[in-house]
C-alpha cells in the first residue's frame, strides 16, 4: 500500500491548511445529538466523500435508550431594560445550553440568574452545557458578562423546538477484498467547538477520501454520528454488521498540539491495540499509551461487555484534562494545520499496519542466506548495517510462519513501514512467502 508515500510527498503545510479549512467551514454550525445542525453537517461531508445519511425516528428503542425528541434552533436572545442584547446566539451558538426547550418571557435578573452558567475561573471564555434527556433551558456566557448584568427586568428568547424527528448519522463504506472490517467512529454532534468535534470529523472525512477507490485488504466503515446516542442507535440497528469488525478506533481531539494519547480497548491486547502502539513510538511526536476506562468517548460503547469490540480511541490532548475543553476557546486557533496534518499521517500508519501485517515464511531457513548476491546488502564491509539491511535481517530471522510483520516491529523496535519494505523485497528475491 503506497498511502504513506503519497502524503510523505504532499506538502504538511498545504494538507494541514486543508483540513484546517474543511474544520473552519463546519465551525459556525449549531450542531447537536439531532436536527438541522447535524443534517448541514452530514451534507457537507457528503460533498467530499460518498456518505450514506440514516434517519432513525424518535423514540425508537436502541438497548435500554430510546431515540430523543429531535431538536432545532432558530434564535435565542437576553435583552438588557434598554432593549439591547447582552447575549446573543447569533454571536456564539454556546450561548444557548444545547437542547434548552423554547422560551419567551420578560424575568428579572434574580429569575434568570439560575439559568446561567459561566466558568469563574476563566471569566472571558463561555463554556458548553447540554440538557438532553432532562426538558430545561438556559444560557451560557463569560463570566465578565454576567458581572456586567444589572438588577432589571430582562427579555429572554429561545426561539427552539423539541418534537417528533429523527436521529440522523452518516456512514462511509468501502469494500475490501474481505468482509472483515476496520471500524473509523466520531462524535458529530458538538456546536461551534474545533478539537472536540470537528479536528475528528476533518481528518476522518480526509482519510477516508484517501481510501476511496484503494484495492484493500479489509473493508473499511466510517461513522459520524452523535455522541453516546448515536454509537448506541447504530449498534442497536447493525448488530449483525458488528460481527465484521476487526479493529476500530475513535477519533476526536487531534487537532492541537498536544502530544498523542491512544486509549486502549477494553481487551487491552488486541492487534489495534499494538498497531497504534507502535506507529506512535515512530511517529516523532511524543506519545501515551492510556489502559481502557469505562467513561470518555463512543470507544465504551463498541467496548461495553456484549459486544467488547476491539475499538480504541485516538486523541491528542485528553478530554476533560486541557482548559479549553468545551469552552469557547475551543476555536480555530486551538487547533493547529500540522498537527492536524499530523494525526492525518498517524491514521494512515495505522492503516498501514493493519494492511499489511501478515505472517511469512523464511525459504532459506538454514543459516542466513547470502544477502549480497541478491543486493540486499551493502557493497563493502566494516562500517553498520543501517536500519533497512537490520530490518531484512529481522524479517529473515523471525518469519517462521509464527510470528507477524508487527510482531517483528515490536520486537525490532524499526518502524512497521521499514519492516515490510523488507518483506517485499525479499518477497521478490523469492527468499520470503507469505504464509495463506
Amino acid at each position: 500500500m503506497d498511502l504513506l508515500k503519497e502524503l510523505d510527498g504532499r506538502n504538511v503545510s498545504e494538507l494541514g491548511g486543508e483540513l484546517h479549512r474543511f474544520a473552519a467551514d463546519l465551525y459556525p454550525i449549531c450542531r447537536s445529538i439531532t436536527g438541522n445542525g447535524i443534517r448541514q453537517t452530514l451534507k457537507m461531508i457528503q460533498n467530499r466523500i460518498p456518505l450514506q445519511i440514516f434517519e432513525v425516528p424518535t423514540g425508537t428503542p436502541v438497548f435500554d435508550w430510546r431515540v430523543p425528541k429531535e431538536w432545532n434552533i432558530r434564535d435565542a436572545y437576553i435583552k438588557a431594560p434598554d432593549g439591547k442584547r447582552v447575549v446573543d446566539f447569533q454571536q456564539c451558538n454556546l450561548h444557548v445550553m444545547n437542547y434548552s426547550t423554547p422560551v419567551h418571557a420578560t424575568l428579572p435578573l434574580n429569575e434568570i440568574r439560575p439559568h446561567l452558567s459561566t466558568i469563574p475561573e476563566q471569566p472571558d471564555w463561555i463554556p458548553y452545557r447540554t440538557s438532553y434527556y432532562k426538558e430545561d433551558w438556559g444560557f451560557c456566557l463569560s463570566h465578565n458578562q454576567m458581572l456586567q448584568l444589572d438588577d432589571g427586568d430582562y427579555e429572554v428568547c429561545i426561539d427552539s423546538t423539541l418534537e417528533e424527528g429523527h436521529l440522523t448519522y452518516g456512514e462511509c463504506y468501502f469494500a475490501g477484498r474481505s468482509s472483515d472490517e476496520v471500524l473509523i467512529s466520531c462524535h458529530a454532534c458538538h456546536p461551534s467547538l474545533a478539537n472536540d468535534n470537528l479536528s475528528g470529523l476533518a481528518v476522518s472525512t480526509f482519510l477516508a477520501r484517501h481510501l476511496s477507490g484503494r484495492d484493500l485488504r479489509y473493508s473499511y466503515r466510517f461513522l459520524f454520528i452523535p455522541g453516546t446516542i448515536g454509537a448506541i442507535t447504530w449498534l442497536a440497528q447493525n448488530r449483525k454488521a458488528v460481527g465484521n469488525i476487526r479493529h476500530g478506533l475513535v477519533l476526536s481531539g487531534i487537532g492541537d498540539v498536544g502530544g498523542f494519547h491512544y486509549k486502549k480497548s477494553r481487551r487491552g491486547n488486541a492487534e489495534i491495540d499494538r498497531a497504534v502502539a507502535c506507529v506512535l513510538r515512530d511517529c516523532g511526536e511524543s506519545s501515551e499509551i492510556l489502559d481502557f476506562s469505562p467513561y470518555g468517548y463512543d470507544e465504551r460503547q463498541y467496548c461495553s461487555p456484549g459486544f467488547n469490540l476491539p475499538v480504541g480511541c485516538l486523541m491528542r490532548s485528553v478530554w476533560g484534562t486541557f482548559p479549553e475543553y468545551h469552552t469557547s476557546a475551543d476555536n480555530l486557533d486551538f487547533i493547529q494545520p500540522a498537527s492536524l496534518a499530523g494525526s492525518l499521517h498517524a491514521c494512515l500508519g495505522i492503516v498501514d499496519v493493519l494492511e499489511n501485517n501478515r505472517r511469512y515464511v523464511n525459504q532459506n531457513p538454514y543459516c542466513e542466506p547470502q544477502l549480497g548476491k541478491r543486493n540486499l546488502y551493502r557493497a563493502t564491509g566494516g562500517d553498520s548495517i543501517g536500519t533497512e539491511i537490520n530490518a531484512r535481517l529481522w524479517v529473515l530471522s523471525l518469519s517462521d510462519g509464527d510470528h507477524s510483520l508487527l510482531d517483528i516491529a515490536e520486537r525490532s523496535k524499526i518502524p512497521f513501514f521499514t519492516i515490510s519494505e523488507a518483506a517485499r523485497l525479499l518477497c521478490d528475491a523469492s527468499l520470503l512467502s507469505p504464509l495463506t
